[in-house]
């Protein structure tokens, strides 16, 4: 497992104007390993390559919501890792990855709830969303990615003190 890379990869924590926090529930993926089906998450997906951060993290709200009515507010200054548990090691990734880097930030909704679309990719990432607290994240995370929810909750508290 050591040998393999971290696939890059960006977070999205999405404020409503409540302070709120947009959560969704992970769709089974047909023909894919389970990574955490009907576990709730934020918003996140790999970068392409030559891509930056803030242009990968725009692109992921609008692939996996189906909105890009947001602007950034925060950025983590840090990459958080995580590696899979080991029965997704040279599965999940096609594979080639142990884990994820992670660059995070923090992103002020500017639409309406109606903006929000879990249908425009195919097959979709997520099959329900919700608003949560921003302490609720760590207890709704699958185990392998607790660790980064609590650094998240922890990290953008200011944030959400600012609705």
């Amino acid at each position: 497992m050591s040998d393999l890379p971290y696939r890059p990869n960006v977070g999205v924590v999405l404020f409503n104007d409540r302070g709120e926090v947009f959560i969704a529930r992970r769709a089974p993926q047909p023909g894919r390993p389970d990574t955490g089906a009907g576990a709730w998450q934020l918003p996140q997906g790999g970068m392409d390559e030559g891509e930056e951060p803030r242009e990968a993290v725009m692109r992921e709200l609008e692939e996996e919501i189906g909105t890009d009515k947001a602007e950034i507010i925060a950025e983590l200054d840090e990459w958080l890792t995580y590696d899979l548990p080991p029965e997704l090691i040279g599965k999940a990734f096609k594979g080639k990855y142990r884990g994820q880097k992670q660059r995070w930030f923090a992103l002020r909704f500017t639409g309406v709830d109606s903006d929000i679309r879990l249908d425009v990719d195919e097959p979709p990432e997520f099959d329900a969303w919700r608003w949560a607290s921003l302490e609720e994240l760590p207890g709704l995370a699958v185990g392998f990615k607790r660790p980064i929810y609590e650094r998240i909750a922890e990290a953008f508290k200011p944030v959400s003190e600012m609705f």
